[in-house]
C-alpha cells in the first residue's frame, strides 16, 4: 500500500495531488495567501516575496517557489510574517500613487486590497514617486508608470504567452521601471494591442483606455442616432460585475440597461458573426476548389492581424479577407440605417461593446473609415459598460430583460460561440459541411475542435477530402504553429488563431479574474447560448438571408466585398527615426548603425549590439563612435544588417562591424 504524502499547514494535513509549488496547496487549504507576481499561467518569478511561509527547519521561505515535500510543516499567519507584509504592502504605496479612488482599478486593485486585509492605516515610509507622465498614445491602453509595483507581470505575459515582448524592465535599483523598449510609448512599438498586460496587472499601472466620456456626449447630442451592438462574450461576463457566476447570460438585462441609457437601437454582433461565416466559408471553399493560398487563417482578432503584420507580412495573403464582426456590423448598419431613416451617415454612431481592448485600436485603422468617418465611432469594454450602468444608477440585478432590435439582433447559435477559441471554426464547420456535401445536417456539434488547450488539431472528411484544422490562443502559440507551417513539418487546410488565451471570453475587457476556471465557465455559457436558440447554423438565419436578397446580393458579390473584406499590409517598422545610443561629440567620428526591425532582431541585432558596446566601453572609444539603431533596412531575410560609415553589412556578425570599424579608424 502507498502511504499518502502531505505537508501539513497550519496543524492541517493538507494532500499532496500533483501541486507544482507550496503556494498551489496552500490555497488548495482554502488559505488566501497574498501575491503580486503570481500566476498559475506564467513563469515563477517570486519578486514581490509576499507568498513568504515558515517552512519547520527551513526558516522562512517564498511559497510559490518551494515545492512541496512530504510531511513538510508549515506556518502561514505567524507575527512575523504578518509584520513583513505589512512592510511590504507599505514599502509598495511609498512609491505608489496614491489617488485611489480616481483609479480606473478602484475597488478591483490588488494592492488597495491588500492593503485593507493588512489593516494598513497609514504609511510609515517616506514616499519617493518622481510622478511620471501618462502614456495615453495607444488608442487601446494607458500605461500609468506612478502605479507599477515592479512585480514583473505584465512583462512575462506578453513574452511568455504573446511572444511580443513590447514592455520590458529597464534600469537598476532605484532607477528601475518598466516600459516599451528606448523609452517609447505603446503606440511606437510593437504591441498589439491584446490587452493582457493590463489584464495581469495587480494595479492601475495598465488598463484599457476608456471611451466612456465620449460615448454619453453623443448620448446626449439630439441630432444623433446612437445604437450599440453587443460582442458574444460580452453576455456572459457582465453579469460577474454585480455578483453573478461567472458565465451566467444576462443578455436581457444589457439590452434593459443600453435602452435606459438613451441607446436608440440595440444589436448583436453575433448577427454579423453570422455574416462573416457566410463570406468567411464562402471563401473558403473557393481557396479549395483553386487550390490557392491555403492554410486560410482567421481575420477576426485585430491583435492576431496586427501579429501577423508585423511578424509575418509574407503570409498576409493567406488571412481571410474578411472583415471582423465588429467592421462588417459598422459598415452595414450604417449603410442600411442611413437608407432606411434618411439619417446622414456621419449622424449615426455605432458604439461597440466588446470583450476586447485591440478592438478599439482596430475601429481606428484606416481601412475602415470612409470619406472621413469611421465605420465604428467608440469601442467600449465589458468593465467600461458595467461602470456606465453603475453611473446611471441603474440596479442590473433588478433589471427587467428586453429583446434586441431587428435586424441585426437576430443570430444563430454558430454566432454566439465566435466567443469561446474554436467557436469560430466550428462556426464555419456547420456552413462549410453542407455546403461541400450538399446534404443538409440536423447534426451542428463538432466537438473536435472545443477545448481549452492553447494548440489543438482536429480533422474531417467531407465528400472523401480530409480537412486538416488548427485552432490556437495566445500568439506565441501561434507563432510556434506558423514556424512549423513554413518549415513544412505541419500542414493545414484551416487555422483559427485568437490571441487572448481562451478566445475572447478571455479577453482583456473583461471583468478582472485570477483563477483560470472563469474562462471555461464563460466558454461553457457561450455554448449553452447555443443549445438554447432553436437555429445554430449561419445559414438558417431568415433575416441575414434578406439582407443578401435586398441589398447584398449573392455571397461575394462586389457589393458585399466593398462592405465586408478588406486587406492588410506589413507593418514592420515599428517607427520611423533612429535611436541614439553611443553619442559621440567629436566631429570626426564612425557612425554605426544597427538595424532593430523584427527580422534583424530575431537573428541577433541585439547581441551583435551589447558586444559593440563593450568594445566601445573596453577600448575607451566612445568619442570616436557614434552608435544608433533604426527601424528598418527592409533587408530582413538578410539580417542581421549594419551600417558602418554608410556601408551595409548583410549577415553580419560582430567580428565584421570590429574589423570595419578598426579600418575606419
Amino acid at each position: 500500500m502507498i502511504e499518502a504524502r502531505y505537508v501539513n499547514i497550519d496543524n492541517k494535513q493538507v494532500p499532496i495531488e500533483g501541486e507544482h509549488n507550496l503556494l498551489e496547496l496552500v490555497r488548495k487549504a482554502n488559505i488566501d495567501l497574498p501575491t503580486f507576481c503570481y500566476h498559475s499561467e506564467l513563469s515563477v518569478y517570486g519578486s514581490c516575496r509576499l507568498c513568504m511561509v515558515e517552512v519547520e527547519g527551513r526558516g522562512l521561505q517564498p511559497a510559490c517557489s518551494t515545492p512541496p515535500e512530504n510531511k513538510m510543516v508549515v506556518r502561514t499567519n505567524t507575527e512575523q510574517i504578518r509584520s513583513m507584509r505589512k512592510i511590504i504592502v507599505e514599502l509598495l504605496l511609498a512609491n505608489h500613487d496614491q489617488a485611489c479612488p480616481t483609479c480606473p482599478k478602484n475597488n478591483h486593485c490588488q494592492l488597495q486590497s491588500l492593503a485593507s486585509k493588512l489593516g494598513i492605516k497609514k504609511v510609515r515610509f517616506k514616499s519617493t514617486l518622481r510622478n511620471e507622465p501618462l502614456d495615453t498614445s495607444s488608442f487601446s491602453l494607458v500605461r500609468d508608470p506612478n502605479k507599477c509595483v515592479l512585480c514583473g507581470d505584465c512583462v512575462r505575459v506578453c513574452s511568455e504567452i504573446q511572444s511580443v515582448g513590447a514592455i520590458d524592465f529597464a534600469w537598476r535599483g532605484s532607477k528601475s521601471a518598466v516600459m516599451p523598449c528606448f523609452g517609447k510609448d505603446l503606440g511606437s512599438v510593437e504591441c498589439v494591442y491584446c490587452g493582457q498586460c493590463s489584464r495581469v496587472c495587480p494595479t492601475g499601472a495598465l488598463t484599457p483606455k476608456s471611451e466612456v466620456e465620449d460615448v454619453w456626449k453623443q448620448l446626449d447630442n439630439p441630432r444623433r442616432m446612437v445604437v450599440a451592438q453587443i460582442a458574444p462574450a460580452v453576455r456572459v461576463a457582465v453579469g460577474e460585475m454585480f455578483g453573478l457566476e461567472p458565465g451566467a447570460t444576462s443578455t436581457g438585462q444589457i439590452v434593459s440597461a443600453l435602452r435606459a441609457m438613451g441607446f436608440d437601437k440595440v444589436y448583436d454582433t453575433s448577427f454579423t458573426a453570422d455574416l462573416t461565416v457566410i463570406e468567411e466559408g464562402h471563401e473558403f471553399i473557393e481557396r479549395i476548389n483553386k487550390g490557392e493560398r491555403i492554410p486560410q487563417f482567421t481575420s477576426c482578432c485585430p491583435a492576431w492581424v496586427k501579429f501577423a503584420e508585423q511578424y509575418y507580412p509574407e503570409l498576409l495573403g493567406n488571412l481571410s479577407s474578411c472583415r471582423s464582426p465588429q467592421q462588417m456590423f459598422g459598415a452595414l448598419s450604417k449603410e442600411m440605417l442611413s437608407a432606411q431613416s434618411g439619417a446622414r451617415r456621419e449622424d449615426i454612431i455605432v458604439v461597440s461593446i466588446m470583450p476586447c481592448t485591440a478592438k478599439k485600436f482596430e475601429a481606428r485603422r484606416p481601412e475602415f473609415e470612409r470619406e472621413g468617418i469611421r465605420d465604428v465611432d467608440y469601442v467600449i469594454t465589458t468593465q467600461e459598460l458595467c461602470r456606465m450602468i453603475e453611473e446611471s444608477g441603474l440596479r442590473f440585478d433588478v433589471l427587467e430583460p428586453e429583446s434586441f432590435d431587428l435586424p441585426f439582433g437576430f443570430k444563430t447559435g454558430a454566432g454566439v460561440i465566435f466567443g469561446a477559441s474554436g467557436g469560430v471554426s466550428e462556426a464555419v464547420l456547420r456552413f462549410v459541411g453542407e455546403r461541400i456535401t450538399g446534404v443538409k445536417s440536423d447534426n451542428y456539434e463538432f466537438n473536435m475542435v472545443r477545448g481549452d488547450g492553447g494548440l489543438r488539431q482536429a480533422s474531417l472528411t467531407l465528400n472523401g477530402r480530409e480537412f486538416k484544422l488548427a485552432i490556437v490562443s495566445g500568439l506565441k502559440n501561434a507563432r510556434e504553429l506558423i514556424e512549423k507551417i513554413k518549415s513544412g513539418a505541419a500542414s493545414y487546410d484551416f487555422v483559427e488563431v485568437m490571441a487572448c488565451p481562451g478566445g475572447c471570453v478571455g479577453g482583456a475587457g473583461q471583468p478582472v479574474y485570477r483563477d483560470p476556471h472563469v474562462k471555461k465557465m464563460r466558454a461553457r455559457g457561450l455554448y449553452d447560448n447555443d443549445k438554447m436558440l432553436q437555429l445554430h447554423k449561419s445559414q438558417d438565419n431568415p433575416y441575414l438571408a434578406e439582407v443578401y436578397k435586398n441589398f447584398l446580393g449573392e455571397i461575394g458579390s462586389s457589393r458585399a466585398h466593398g462592405l465586408l473584406h478588406t486587406h492588410y499590409k506589413t507593418r514592420k517598422r515599428i517607427f520611423d527615426e533612429g535611436v541614439t545610443i553611443n553619442e559621440s561629440a567629436c566631429e570626426v567620428k564612425v557612425e554605426v548603425d544597427v538595424c532593430f526591425g523584427t527580422g534583424c532582431f530575431l537573428k541577433g541585432a541585439q547581441g551583435l549590439l551589447r558586444s559593440l558596446l563593450e568594445y566601445i566601453i573596453k577600448n575607451d572609444l566612445g568619442d570616436k563612435i557614434e552608435v544608433k539603431a533604426s527601424f528598418c533596412f527592409e533587408r530582413c531575410d538578410r539580417g542581421p544588417v549594419v551600417k558602418v560609415g554608410g556601408e551595409t553589412i548583410e549577415h553580419c556578425t560582430f567580428e565584421k562591424v570590429r574589423e570595419r570599424v578598426e579600418k575606419a579608424l
